[in-house]
């Protein structure tokens, strides 16, 4: 048997860390919005010349005063995806073409011209914000019923924890974020919640069979028998997730990584936060047998 409980208090140090420095992050640092929250103009083009790469291309389209410009590959090495600020010249894709054609010969074909205006992207970002909160809030509501209040709280700060560090992450390295991003949080919420749950209920189970063992040993024990699950279940995710990062493409680039921070911390939490909430407020046998009398 794993001793993760020796462990508590030294992790739980480092989870607090953690979250300080994403705090910091996103309180000064803040998060590098793409277009779909801060509006702009995005352009897929593929080239039909293979000596083209991004930097030829980026440095061309800097001498246009476009604002920021970015620009990538986009699959393979033959298509990029160009993204800049919001321009008030309503010609800006012609002039874009002309300039193009006009440094590199016509190579290009333009696939796809997406406009997203501040007004749309404000109302995106607000959406985002609420689904998000929303999702966190049924959660509570969900394991309070399903649980007693104490496993309520040590789910819902569980995935405060996850959310919070992941997007400490992508503030940190300035990973773009957009809506693709916002449904992987989403889904982080989920799968964080549902590893929890399954510890949460060998917890259960175990307050009921064995009244003479503390909750700091009880712990321990229920997680290492829910373990091999918890690690079939993570690696296996981690392995699709893994494989859609590295073969995905670019635009599954940004989710796919979200998510595999989000398994990673999602499984992380599940033993070590969520459990050691019930370990610091003491949860005992009594407790689990008054909320059974309720029913």
């Amino acid at each position: 048997m794993i001793a993760f409980n020796k462990y508590y208090n030294k992790f739980n140090i480092f989870s607090l860390l953690l979250v300080t420095v994403s705090l910091f992050l996103l309180t000064f640092k803040g998060l590098n919005f793409g277009i779909d929250f801060k509006g702009g103009t995005l352009i897929e083009l593929r080239s039909s010349d293979l000596k083209i790469n991004v930097s030829s291309l980026r440095d061309n389209l800097n001498q246009m005063n476009l604002g920021d410009v970015s620009v990538k590959n986009f699959g393979n090495k033959k298509d990029f995806l160009i993204k800049f600020e919001n321009s008030d010249d309503k010609n800006v894709i012609e002039k874009i073409k002309k300039n193009l054609d006009g440094s590199f010969g016509n190579v290009f074909n333009f696939r796809r011209v997406e406009n997203v205006g501040p007004k749309v992207s404000a109302e995106l970002l607000k959406s985002g914000v609420i689904a998000i909160s929303v999702a966190l809030a049924l959660m509570l509501v969900y394991i309070w019923i399903r649980f007693e209040w104490q496993f309520s709280l040590g789910a819902i700060i569980a995935l405060f924890h996850d959310v919070i560090v992941t997007m400490g992450i992508f503030s940190l390295l300035s990973l773009e974020i957009n809506l693709s991003i916002i449904a992987a949080v989403l889904t982080i919420v989920g799968y964080s919640m549902n590893d929890t749950v399954v510890i949460f209920d060998r917890v259960r189970e175990n307050l009921r069979k064995y009244s003479d063992i503390k909750i700091y040993e009880l712990t321990n024990i229920s997680i290492n028998e829910t373990l091999s699950r918890t690690l079939i279940t993570s690696i296996t995710t981690l392995l699709a997730l893994l494989s859609i990062f590295f073969f995905g493409g670019e635009v599954l680039k940004g989710f796919s990584l979200a998510m595999i921070f989000g398994v990673i911390f999602g499984t992380y939490s599940s033993i070590y936060i969520a459990n050691t909430v019930l370990v610091r407020l003491n949860v005992s046998q009594k407790t689990v047998l008054k909320d059974d009398s309720k029913i």
